[in-house]
């Protein structure tokens, strides 16, 4: 019959060395120190509060003391343009942004941010990553860049004109001080709009100094949220995207560290923001149009509004020659596009 101390010693418990009578003391194992990330957003602390911190927040409980992220805003620990080359040095682990905004060195940025008429809702990004192709060549552009991992694509609001004046035809756009995106503003130059670029930070004060004309940033919903309501005084129906391509990424290292089971938890966290933004913006575009008492709406005309969309058209045959990548997501947004016109209503309304 087998005793306890035969079960032990059978265990390794019991050591030579320890005695006849003598119980070797438990294992102790020393817990290691939890994983450390720091992102930072291209978002100011208003705004970050709806767009990622809850993401933050979730995965930090749901990770149980093994990783924990610390959330940074917009240029807190570096300037929004230098994040890309900051993840890849491993001065950041994580970044919230567009491709565009950080200068990420692959071909597809361009698409980032605001791509003039890529979408017109929100649910077209998820499916043109999903379901058209744009989520590996996403994969593949940066799959050829050392050092930073590509984690997953969302959107959030459309891109619409806040200004001081008010806006009623393209005429009143001309010599326009607006504060956008880098492929936005390249856009709006044909419309005689002068795109300026400033800390995130700064761009309230500037409103009110008259640096700024106005902002084509963000939709009504951000308008709102940030304060930037508070500093304009029209807000243009028109926009020129339906929904803002924003992407989380990692530096590559960092990322390759992580146990499988954190991988899965923070795609899990990332989808869960991804889907929060859908109805946040959704409910706020509508909701702060009727009910925002503070900008007063304004509409360019549908027909002049169509040469904008026309010119845009122009625009995406110069970005797709500029390589065989680019030239591959043209295609599919021609390709969604048309699929989504030969449905009709809700899809697309002419």
């Amino acid at each position: 019959m087998t005793n306890r101390r035969d079960f032990l010693k059978k265990a390794g418990v019991v050591t030579a060395a320890a005695g006849a009578s003598t119980l070797a003391a438990p294992a102790v194992h020393a817990q290691s120190a939890p994983i450390r990330w720091r992102l930072q957003t291209y978002a100011g602390p208003a705004l970050a509060e709806f767009v990622v911190k809850g993401m933050v927040d979730d995965f930090n409980k749901a990770a149980n003391g093994q990783m924990e992220i610390e959330l940074f805003f917009a240029d807190q620990l570096v300037p929004t343009g230098e994040l890309f080359r900051a993840m890849q040095r491993g001065t950041i682990d994580m970044v919230q942004s567009d491709d565009d905004s950080i200068a990420a060195p692959v071909d597809i940025s361009v698409f980032g941010g605001y791509f003039p008429f890529g979408t017109r809702y929100s649910l077209d990004v998820p499916v043109l990553f999903e379901q058209y192709g744009l989520k590996e060549i996403w994969e593949e552009a940066y799959g050829e860049v050392e050092g930073v991992k590509w984690l997953s694509a969302g959107s959030w609001d459309p891109c619409n004109f806040a200004t001081k004046e008010p806006i009623n035809s393209l005429e009143d756009l001309k010599g326009k001080r607006i504060f956008t995106f880098p492929t936005a503003g390249r856009f709006l130059t044909r419309f005689g709009i002068v795109p300026v670029t400033l800390p995130w930070e700064d761009v309230e004060v500037a409103l009110q100094t008259g640096e700024l004309d106005g902002i084509a940033w963000s939709g009504i919903t951000e308008d709102y949220t940030v304060g930037w309501a508070d500093v304009t005084n029209y807000f243009l129906t028109n926009n020129i995207s339906g929904a803002w391509c924003g992407s989380f990424f990692a530096n590559q290292e960092k990322y390759d560290e992580l146990p499988d089971h954190l991988k899965t938890l923070l795609k899990l966290a990332m989808d869960s923001s991804h889907y929060f933004r859908q109805q946040w913006y959704w409910g706020g575009e509508a909701k702060l149009r009727v009910n925002g008492d503070k900008l007063k709406l304004t509409t360019i005309p549908e027909e002049e509004w169509a040469t904008v969309e026309a010119e845009a058209i122009k625009f995406w045959d110069e970005i797709a020659a500029t390589s065989e990548r680019t030239a591959r997501v043209v295609k599919i947004f021609r390709e969604y596009n048309d699929v989504m016109a030969k449905a009709g209503k809700p899809y697309r309304y002419t």
